[in-house]
């Protein structure tokens, strides 16, 4: 197929400096939770965005001295010369395939408790360290010795990216999580020196910076500024008028502008909080301060969205973190005219939750995501089969989905048969819950590559029973069957039943996303689950017109959702919508009339009335097919069935992701050879130094 001729703006090659982009997809950096543990691993997933057709490939932020670290995080280091092959890999893996490497040095001072250098963290003021957590720890305001010295250091970092072979070298200003941004704030910058007060003391330190980057490695290397648009909370912080000012006063200095909000939780706002190009408000009129290229993201997926952007001279380039890690090969996509193929981001942020929980990138619609190097996965190509045997796939949610995909594009005969009248699953009822309308794509992608796929039949409306599975004459059966949410309250911090008055009216998640809300204006909903569901039926039931008391044992509302950046816009969101939320509490009986809670403490007891309850607790796997199919395991062979497996939410109840993962792995792994105890992936071990 050709490219449409729309989207030839999209494929101009753009000058960066000394380099140029042969194209205007720029990977913007992100976190992997790989990092310094991980360097295969990072490499080879960057290696196969620039296969994607990414024309620059960035690393994520990356350490540049250990008087400024950001344990437990997982990042790049560059502290010495032993370093320098680590990252030499990344940048061989992008430069194979004809992009960019950019790297994004960072040296985060107040924003890193330098937890295992033990060093005291270093900053414009004397102020508590600004990070994720309550860390007792607090900033020495440096003086000019140590700047001095931070000068030194940046500058050192930037000759070894040359010497690694970065075309592209940062200068990281950004996210609230970088000193130099410290130094531009008004709010953490009391200094009454050279650095401090007036916008151009303020903006001293960045541009000396970037002035020690050009000079130490602008003959072969674009050197980049990535700086915060807004910090969104007003004239108390750094705001889209002020950082224009400053970048008016550096307009031409740096090779690029890279834009972005701050904090991390506002520039990687979840679809559910934030639409695609969001950010443009922030970005608009930047290019009108500078001749050089300036670069932002959006969650972009749509190449309309991305050429309007271009057009409207709003971008030169289009930044990507999430968008190219749904889809490694979005680039390569739109330039071949097969935008069905494109797998699009869906906003949900799991990929966040791997550097959060310092854990390997995973992605909810690409399974392949961290798994290049360890599994030899790859997001476009999967090897043949291995055999002429026939699958039979029960479940057509997302584990059935996706392995039904992957299994048809290895060339295995399937059928893929689904109790229901639609395909999707859990995500079919989930992506119609207020704000997750993009999960969707989870089911709408499969279901496209599904319809490519002679060799996969599917059958809705087919509920099957153990006796016609064995009469099939399936050599492989997959039952992924789902899971449904407990009616009886079990969860984590209650692991027996809570006792339940029948005159009191209990539902599940189940029934409200079935169509049916309790009858009484006064709900209480009790959230021991502690991801997404709770907050989103909370505000399901107020849309309803009900009265919502959120009652969890946690200390804030969907508490994991910090792992993907979305719990405080979570929380003000159901504060604003009236929502009365009782944290520390458990639910401990639920009366006619009332529901007990306990304070998880103290053991206090209280009751609030209330007319109905929603348990969002733990779940259960619908196994019943598969156990019945073990059961009768001694007609297996009669029947011609050589393996039955139970996979997803039908064998252990988790996150979406996890779903998908576990169809895909099946698919990569049928007929394989049988490892026995080996470890199932390739890992790295720490060299161990001389004693």
């Amino acid at each position: 197929m050709a490219r449409d001729p729309r989207y030839d703006i999209l494929f101009e090659p753009v000058r960066i400096g000394p380099v140029t982009a042969r194209n205007r997809f720029y990977q913007v950096p992100h976190c992997n939770g790989m990092g310094y543990r991980d360097p295969s691993a990072m490499a080879a997933m960057r290696g196969v965005k620039a296969e994607g057709g990414w024309a620059v490939v960035c690393t994520e932020q990356c350490e540049i001295h250990p008087s400024s670290e950001i344990t437990p995080f997982v990042e790049l280091r560059l502290w010495d010369e032993r370093d320098i092959p680590l990252l030499a890999r990344m940048a061989d893996a992008v430069h194979a395939h004809g992009a960019l490497a950019g790297m994004e040095l960072a040296y985060n001072g107040p924003s890193g408790s330098n937890l295992a250098s033990r060093e005291v963290p270093l900053g414009p003021s004397h102020l508590p360290v600004a990070t994720f957590a309550y860390d007792p720890v607090q900033v020495r305001a440096m003086d000019k010795a140590d700047i001095a010295d931070l000068r030194r250091w940046h500058r050192t970092a930037a000759l070894r990216s040359k010497t690694a072979g970065f075309d592209i070298v940062y200068v990281y200003a950004g996210h609230g999580l970088s000193v130099f941004e410290f130094f531009l704030s008004r709010r953490h910058n009391s200094r009454s020196d050279e650095y401090g007060g007036s916008l151009e003391n303020r903006v001293r330190l960045l541009r000396e910076v970037v002035e020690d980057t050009r000079e130490a490695v602008g003959d072969t290397c674009a050197v980049a500024v990535r700086l915060t648009a807004d910090e969104l909370i007003g004239a108390a912080g750094l705001h889209r008028a002020e950082v224009h000012d400053m970048i008016g006063l550096m307009a031409e200095l740096p090779d690029l502008w890279d834009l972005v909000l701050a904090g991390w939780d506002n520039d990687s706002r979840t679809s559910r909080f934030a639409e695609e190009g969001a950010q443009e408000p922030f970005v608009t009129g930047v290019k009108q301060l500078t001749t050089k290229p300036v670069v932002g993201v959006g969650r972009f997926t749509s190449p309309d969205a991305m050429v309007a952007q271009v057009k409207r001279g709003i971008l030169d380039l289009i930044g990507a973190a999430r968008p190219s890690i749904a889809d490694p090969f979005l680039p390569k996509k739109i330039e071949e005219g097969r935008l069905d193929d494109i797998r699009e981001c869906i906003g949900c942020n799991i990929c966040v939750s791997g550097d959060m929980t310092m854990s390997p990138i995973r992605c909810t619609q690409n399974p392949t995501m961290g798994e290049e190097w360890r599994r030899g996965w790859h997001p476009e190509r999967i090897r043949p089969k291995g055999s002429d045997a026939k699958v039979l796939v029960v479940g057509a949610g997302p584990t059935g989905l996706e392995c039904a995909v992957a299994l048809g594009q290895r060339g295995y005969q399937v059928a893929l048969a689904e109790a229901a009248r639609e395909p999707g699953g859990r995500v079919a009822s989930e992506c119609r819950l207020p704000g997750l309308a993009a999960w969707g794509r989870v089911r709408d992608y499969r279901v496209a590559q599904l319809r490519k796929l002679p060799n996969v039949e599917v059958y809705y409306d087919s509920e099957l029973s153990a006796g016609q599975i064995l009469e099939f004459g399936f050599e492989h059966v997959v039952i992924a069957t789902g899971a449904t949410w407990r009616r009886d309250g079990v969860a984590r911090t209650r692991l027996e039943p809570i006792p339940v008055d029948g005159g009191m009216a209990v539902m599940t998640p189940d029934d409200l996303m079935d169509g049916r809300l309790p009858a009484g204006e006064r709900i209480v909903l009790y959230d021991d689950e502690h991801y997404y569901m709770g907050g989103v039926l909370a505000e399901l039931l107020v849309q309803g017109g009900r009265s919502v008391t959120l009652v969890t044992p946690a200390a804030d509302v969907s508490n994991w959702t910090h792992n993907t950046l979305e719990q405080k816009q979570i929380q003000t969101r159901l504060l604003d919508l009236g929502v009365d939320i009782r944290p520390h509490r458990s639910v401990s009986a639920i009366a006619a009339g009332a529901v007990e809670t306990v304070c998880v403490f103290t053991g206090r007891r209280e009751e609030t009335p209330c007319d109905g309850v929603v348990l969002v607790t733990a779940r259960l796997p619908e196994d019943g097919l598969y156990l019945e199919l073990k059961a009768r395991e001694e007609t297996w062979a009669a029947a011609g069935i050589r393996s039955v497996r139970v996979l997803g939410d039908a064998g252990a109840p988790g996150t979406i992701a996890m779903a998908v993962y576990a169809g895909h792995r099946y698919a990569e792994e049928l007929d394989g050879p049988d490892i026995g105890d080996a470890v199932p992936f390739r890992r790295e071990l720490t060299e161990l130094a001389p004693l």
